[in-house]
């Protein structure tokens, strides 16, 4: 399971599971807000299972 999840592809999943569960919580959004843990986990994995059957990565390439 090597990373497929860059640095900025990485940061936004993982405010923007941060918000959904944040505001799931107080209570703005309903529990489908909820599905946020989905792009905190892989962000905070720096693995995207959707990406394997396309061949996606958004890591840099290393010199």
């Amino acid at each position: 399971m090597s990373p497929n999840v860059g640095t900025i592809d990485r940061t936004i999943r993982i405010a923007f599971g941060a918000s959904l569960i944040i505001a799931t919580v107080l209570g703005y959004i309903g529990v489908w807000g909820w599905l946020g843990l989905i792009p905190l986990a892989t962000g905070t994995f720096r693995f995207c299972p959707a990406y394997l059957p396309f061949g996606l990565s958004t890591c840099s390439m290393k010199k």
